[in-house]
C-alpha cells in the first residue's frame, strides 16, 4: 500500500461520519391489508398494534379511522371515497388519533367533519388540533349552571330557561320549527361574545345552503362555525361531525369562554352509527341499533358544562335536536336523549298547525336548571306562568263541552287565551330581555284583560314601539339591574297605564 499506515481508529470514525451523513434511519412501520370493503366500512388483517380512534393510512390519499379492535382482525370507517379501493391493498397505521383544527381561524367558516374548508375561501390555518373524542370534565372540575343563554324567544326564556353550559333538547316532528328555533337562539348573540357551532348531520345540501345564506343575511356568520356533513356524504362523516363539533367548542371552553353548539339532528346521527355498527356485525339490539347507542350521545352531550373560575370559567351549552315519529316522545333515540338532557321543548303538530308559533307544548317541556338559569327580572314577570298556561290548555278543552262556566274560570281562560297570544313570535325576530320582560309584565299584571284578543299582537307591536321612541332608558334599565325594584315596577305601570289611554279601541294609537 505505498508504504502507508492506517490508522483503524481513524478509518472508523471517517466511515462512521460517512454514515451518520446518509441519514438512513430503520423504522418500524405498522402495515395491513384490506380484507373486505363494503358502504365505506373497511376490515383489515394485520394491524395487531393499532389503537381506537387511529388514522389509517389507505392508498391514493385515502384515511381512515379504526373502529373496531378485534382479535384477529381490524374494523374501520373510510374518510372518503371509498369505492377507488381494492381488497388485497396495504394499510398502514399512523399512530395518531384523528384530531380536527381548532381556534379562532375557524369562526366564520363552513368546514367537513374533518375541519376542512368547504366554503370556498382560503385553506384554514390553525394553530392547534384537538381529539374529537375526548373525556367530559369531572364533577370537581364544574360549577352550578348560574347564568342565562338569552334565546330571544319569549316563550323559552320565560318558561323554559336554558343556561350557560346546559344540554336543552328540542324534539317534535319534522317541520315543525325546531331549526328555526336554532337560527333565532343563533340571531340573538350577535354582540354577547359567545361562538356558536352549528352541526348540520345527514341534511339536503340545499337546506344546509339556505341555512348559511340566513346567518350571512342576518350578520350571524360572523361569530357561527357551521360544520356540515349532508345527506351526500359518507356515513363515516355524519358520525363523526358532532364530535368534531364538539371538539371546536371545547377550545372555547378551555380559553374561558361561553360557546353553544347545536346538533341538527342527533335522530340522523344515531341512524348513521347503525349503519356502521351493521355493517362491522355488531350485534344489533332494539330497533337494530346497537347496544351502545346510548353511549355514542351520552359521551357527545356529557361533554357540555359550565367550568369552575378556578378553571376558567368557560362555558359549553349543548342544544342536540331530535325529530319523532307522529309524536311518539317514547321511541328509543327521543327517550335516551331526554335521560341524557337537563330538560326538553317539545314542539307538537297541533299547535304549529293552530297558528301558536313557536308550537311549543308547556306541560310536556320542561328545564331541569329552572329559575337558576334566569334573570331575577324574567323570574319577577313570569313566575306562575307556565303553571297559568298549562291550566289554562286543560280549561279550554274542558270549556269546549260546557257552557255555564263561573266567572272565574271565565277570567282564567281569557288570561290563558292572551299570554297564548303574546308567546307568538315570528321567525327571525328575537327579542331583547328589557322587551320580553315589559311584555311579558303586561300580560301577567292583568293589563291586557280588556284588550280584545284579535287586537292582542297590534297592542303589542305598538307598545314595544313606543317604548323604544319615548323610554328606551327604562329598557336600558331593566337590562342593567336585571331586577325589578318596586321603584321600577311602578315606573313599567305608569308606561303601561299611559300607552293604554292613547291605544283607542277603533285601532288607532293616539299617542305619537
Amino acid at each position: 500500500m505505498n508504504n502507508k499506515i492506517f490508522d483503524a481508529k481513524k478509518v472508523a470514525e471517517e466511515i462512521k461520519k460517512e454514515v451518520e451523513k446518509a441519514g438512513r434511519e430503520a423504522k418500524l412501520k405498522n402495515i395491513g391489508r384490506i380484507l373486505k370493503i363494503t358502504d365505506g366500512v373497511a376490515t383489515l388483517s394485520g394491524l395487531s398494534q393499532v389503537a381506537y380512534n387511529e388514522i389509517l393510512l389507505f392508498p391514493k390519499g385515502i384515511s381512515g379511522v379504526a373502529l373496531n379492535l378485534e382479535e384477529k382482525t381490524v374494523g374501520a370507517i373510510i374518510l372518503g371515497d371509498y369505492q377507488h379501493l381494492k381488497e388485497g391493498e396495504e394499510v398502514e397505521a399512523t399512530g395518531k388519533v384523528l384530531s380536527v383544527p381548532v381556534g379562532e381561524e375557524l369562526i366564520g367558516r363552513v368546514v367537513n367533519a374533518l375541519g376542512e374548508p368547504l366554503d370556498g375561501k382560503p385553506k384554514i390555518k390553525a394553530k392547534s388540533f384537538y381529539p374529537i373524542e375526548k373525556i367530559a370534565p369531572g364533577v370537581t372540575l364544574r360549577q352550578p349552571v348560574n347564568t342565562p343563554l338569552q334565546t330571544g324567544i319569549k316563550a323559552i326564556d320565560s318558561m323554559i330557561p336554558i343556561g350557560r353550559g346546559q344540554r336543552e333538547l328540542i324534539i317534535g316532528d319534522r317541520q315543525t320549527g325546531k331549526t328555526a328555533l336554532v337560527l333565532d337562539t343563533i340571531i340573538n348573540q350577535k354582540g354577547k361574545d359567545i361562538v356558536c357551532i352549528y352541526v348540520a348531520i345527514g341534511q339536503k345540501s340545499s337546506r344546509v345552503a339556505q341555512i348559511i345564506d340566513i346567518l350571512e343575511r342576518y350578520g350571524a356568520i360572523d361569530y357561527t362555525i357551521v360544520v356540515s356533513a349532508t345527506a351526500a356524504d359518507p356515513v363515516s362523516l355524519q358520525y363523526l361531525a358532532p364530535y368534531a363539533g364538539c371538539a371546536m367548542g371545547e377550545y372555547f371552553l378551555d380559553k374561558g369562554k361561553d360557546a353553544v353548539i347545536f346538533y341538527d339532528d342527533l335522530s340522523k346521527h344515531a341512524w348513521a352509527y347503525r349503519q356502521i355498527s351493521l355493517v362491522l356485525r355488531r350485534p344489533s339490539g332494539r330497533e337494530a341499533y346497537p347496544g351502545d347507542i346510548f353511549y355514542l350521545h351520552s359521551r357527545l352531550l356529557e361533554r357540555a358544562c359550565k367550568l369552575a373560575d378556578e378553571y376558567g370559567g368557560g362555558s359549553l351549552t349543548a342544544i342536540p335536536i331530535v325529530e319523532t315519529q307522529a309524536g311518539d316522545i317514547s321511541a328509543y333515540i327521543p327517550t335516551n336523549i331526554i335521560s341524557i338532557t337537563d330538560g326538553q321543548i317539545y314542539l307538537e303538530t297541533d299547535l304549529f298547525n293552530a297558528g301558536v308559533r313557536p308550537a311549543i307544548n308547556v306541560g310536556l317541556s320542561v328545564s331541569r336548571v329552572g329559575g337558576a338559569a334566569q334573570t331575577k327580572a324574567m323570574k319577577q314577570v313570569s313566575g306562575k306562568l307556565r303553571l297559568d298556561l298549562a291550566q289554562y290548555r286543560e280549561l279550554a278543552a274542558f270549556a269546549q263541552f260546557s257552557s255555564d262556566l263561573d266567572e272565574a274560570t271565565k277570567a282564567q281562560i281569557e288570561r290563558g287565551a292572551r299570554m297564548t297570544e303574546i308567546l307568538k313570535q315570528p321567525q327571525f325576530s328575537p327579542m331583547s330581555l328589557g322587551q320580553e320582560v315589559l311584555i311579558i309584565f303586561a300580560g301577567t299584571r292583568g293589563y291586557l284583560d280588556n284588550i280584545p284578543l284579535a287586537r292582542i299582537k297590534e297592542f303589542e307591536e305598538k307598545f314595544l314601539e313606543y317604548v323604544q321612541i319615548h323610554y328606551q332608558k327604562l329598557i336600558e334599565k331593566i337590562e342593567e339591574e336585571k331586577a325589578l325594584s318596586s321603584q321600577l315596577e311602578e315606573e313599567i305601570q305608569k308606561v303601561i297605564e299611559k300607552f293604554k289611554e292613547g291605544f283607542s279601541e277603533n285601532g288607532e294609537n293616539k299617542i305619537d
